[in-house]
Order: C-alpha cells, then sequence, then structure tokens
C-alpha cells in the first residue's frame, strides 16, 4: 500500500495547489515547471509500479483520480483566467464526470470496476497534458499561444472519441450482464 509508486502520486495531488496559485498569480515559470514535473511523475508512477511489481488497488485508485484533479483544476483556472476557451473547459470537465458516472453505474450493476484505460483514453490524457505544458511554455517564452490550436483540436477529438468509446465499453457490459 505505501511505496514509492503511491508516494510520487500523492504528491502529484499535492503539487495542485501550488500550481494553481502560481498560475491565478501570473507566475507562468513556475506554473509551469510544478505542472510538468507532476505529468512527469504521471508516467514515473506507473512506470514503477509496473517493473517494480508494486501496483496496489491504492494506486491504482489514485493514479487516475490525481489526473483528473490536476488536469481539472488545470482546465478550470485556465479558462477563468481566459487563457483558454471556456468551451474547451467544458468539453474536458464534461468526459471527466461522464467517465466517473459510467464508473460508478458499473460498481452499481457489477459489484466492481475492472475496466482498463483505453488507447485512446491513454492518448486523451498525454495530449491534454502536452496541451497545457505547451501552453504555459509558450506563455513563459512570449510565443503566442493561439499557435496551438491545431494541438487543441486534437486534444478535443481524442476527448470526444473517448468519452463515447467509454460509454460504449460501459453499455457492452453493462448488457452483457444483463442487468
Amino acid at each position: 500500500m505505501y511505496n514509492l509508486p503511491n508516494f510520487i502520486t500523492l504528491s502529484r495531488i499535492l503539487m495542485i495547489p501550488f500550481f494553481v496559485n502560481f498560475l491565478v498569480y501570473k507566475y507562468y515559470g513556475y506554473a509551469f515547471a510544478v505542472f510538468l514535473l507532476a505529468g512527469i511523475s504521471d508516467g514515473l508512477d506507473g512506470f514503477i509500479a509496473r517493473s517494480s511489481k508494486q501496483k496496489t488497488k491504492l494506486g491504482t485508485f489514485l493514479d487516475p483520480m490525481a489526473d483528473k484533479l490536476l488536469l481539472t483544476a488545470s482546465f478550470v483556472t485556465l479558462a477563468v483566467m481566459h487563457m483558454i476557451p471556456v468551451w474547451v473547459s467544458i468539453f474536458v470537465i464534461s468526459r471527466d464526470i461522464i467517465i466517473i458516472i459510467g464508473a460508478l453505474m458499473l460498481i452499481l450493476f457489477q459489484d466492481e470496476l475492472n475496466v482498463s484505460p483505453s488507447f485512446t483514453g491513454k492518448a486523451t490524457t498525454l495530449f491534454q497534458i502536452l496541451y497545457i505544458v505547451l501552453l504555459l511554455l509558450f506563455t513563459v517564452i512570449g510565443k503566442n499561444i493561439n499557435t496551438l490550436q491545431p494541438i487543441m483540436w486534437i486534444m478535443i477529438g481524442f476527448t470526444i472519441a473517448s468519452g463515447a468509446q467509454y460509454i460504449y465499453i460501459w453499455f457492452k457490459l453493462v448488457n452483457k450482464n444483463g442487468k
């Protein structure tokens, strides 16, 4: 239960208030550094857990929760600060709400949640993190953030596709069990 991967994941959660604070007070360089560190820790905790056979139930729950908390805080703060369009934040957060509701329904119908992240879901998280990292980097170096629109649209496409994929998988699982 208490191991290095879980510690890294918990550290990522603890970085969120620092990231938001730096962003709100326009310390973009610090916000960039904290978010980049959080993004790296997202891959690192899973890699260490798998390679050293330290996967735990706590880690299986905390890792995606840390991602959701970090990304939700990021997209809300960036939208409130008018650094991204509000509708982008709404798309990202709506998908996460759909995933959470679907997971709760699966638990209700199946007594357990046994769904692994899909490639599309992982790509969505990757593009969401990449978009925020580049947005912050461009802000720090004074580059026009509007040049990130192609990445934003790719991210939105993956967000929609993965949300639809999770809905499809859940309906398939619920119908399979006949409940």
